[in-house]
């Protein structure tokens, strides 16, 4: 009944006509979420639900970062070792024997890099200390020269001030959450390596236990992601590690033809520095040039300079795309993002998986519904096609 005793009439507008405006049909409260406001609204929860997930994801592996980050670590080693591995086994080795080939082969390469370290820089460590005092004798002289006004007396502040802080209290914290920081390393380095060596020796019987559940499509479809996985890991860590061999054998060759001290942990800093994209080499080549600059001077600084941007150039643009190939490729901007999350979620390790991490995914998505089709809304769109499509 309406207000006044009398029943309302029920008008229906014509939505046929030009200009007019679909109206929904009255007592059906879902009919709401049909519309174009309906659907961003739904869309927008979902996204809304997804972020929550993410977030919540993120939180925890941030707060057990001494399990995660070993573990996906030492998936990324097992990925590289997987065609050694399949060797080894094609070859009548059993998977305890290979697991141990395969460990003693990375220690053995590990320990010999040490060792040239150390010998190196306990061999020239005296010569390096007179120069390094020479060259900050001359930086002080040079200081002295600019029109800026720094007299003896400020400087001598400044030392005593950095003396203060060494000996005060909050120093002494830090050192103690440098311990506590150590002996999370050394927990989570040993928890790599055993985790390592289940990997190696178990890994394809621990993926044929999670691929239980699946069938049918959703089983080719989960063994099509794992192959993925162990490929691109391995293809990437494989192809940097042998980009990074090249860079740090042609600035060894420079630094020991120009005799700057310490050539031998500089490129292997260099190599280790490549692993981070973009920023990781220009840090190390620019920790080169300091020591060349402090103990060479700066005519030699400058050729390690030119030396380091030669050698990064031939290898970025020859070496890089026959390596890595296009399939492992990614923009620019892309690594920049990935780097910035992962050092923000993880530090320096997060930084150095970040980019395999973000491959992986990108490969993923590119086989996700056929081994060369990529997901429905990845694959690339015919912008005249699409357009006709629509008219």
């Amino acid at each position: 009944m309406g207000l006044f005793g009398s029943r309302p009439k029920i008008v229906k507008l014509d939505t046929t006509g030009p200009g007019s405006l679909p109206v929904h049909a009255p007592g059906k409260p879902w009919s709401l979420w049909s519309d174009g406001m309906g659907v961003l609204a739904t869309r927008s929860l979902q996204l809304i639900i997804v972020l929550a997930v993410a977030a919540v994801v993120v939180l925890g592996v941030r707060e057990v970062t001494v399990v995660t980050i070993p573990l996906i670590l030492a998936l990324i080693i097992a990925c590289a070792f997987a065609p050694l591995m399949g060797w080894l086994r094609r070859h009548g080795f059993a998977p305890l024997p290979a697991t141990l080939v395969c460990l003693l082969a990375a220690l053995t390469v590990l320990g010999l890099i040490g060792w040239l370290i150390t010998w190196q820089v306990r061999d020239q460590w005296d010569d390096l200390s007179s120069k390094a005092q020479d060259g900050f004798n001359g930086l002080m002289a040079w200081i002295a020269t600019l029109p800026v006004s720094i007299d003896q007396e400020q400087i001598d502040e400044w030392i005593a001030a950095a003396t203060d802080f060494v000996t005060s209290a909050q120093f002494g914290s830090g050192a103690l959450a440098g311990v506590s920081a150590v002996a999370t390393f050394l927990t989570g380095l040993i928890l790599m390596i055993v985790t390592l060596f289940f990997f190696l020796k178990d890994g394809p019987r621990m993926w044929e236990f999670l691929l239980r559940p699946f069938e049918g499509a959703a089983y080719r479809r989960a063994a099509r992601v794992g192959d993925t996985v162990v490929t691109t890991f391995g293809n990437y860590v494989r192809g940097t590690a042998s980009i990074a061999a090249v860079d740090a054998i042609g600035i060894l060759i420079g630094l020991l033809i120009l005799q700057v001290p310490l050539a031998v942990p500089l490129a292997v800093l260099v190599f280790v520095g490549a692993f981070v994209p973009i920023v990781g080499a220009t840090v190390a080549g620019a920790l080169a040039a300091l020591v060349a600059l402090v103990t060479n001077g700066w005519v030699v600084a400058l050729i390690v300079v030119g030396v380091i941007v030669l050698v990064q150039q031939l290898e970025g643009n020859l070496l890089q795309p026959f390596l890595m190939g296009q399939s492992m490729k990614l923009h620019a901007f892309v690594i920049l993002i990935a780097l910035t999350v992962g050092t923000v979620l993880g530090g320096i390790v997060g930084a150095i998986i970040s980019v395999p991490i973000t491959a992986v995914a990108w490969g993923v998505i590119k086989v996700w519904d056929g081994p060369r089709t990529p997901a429905r809304w990845a694959r690339p769109k015919n912008r005249a096609t699409e357009i006709a499509a629509e008219g």
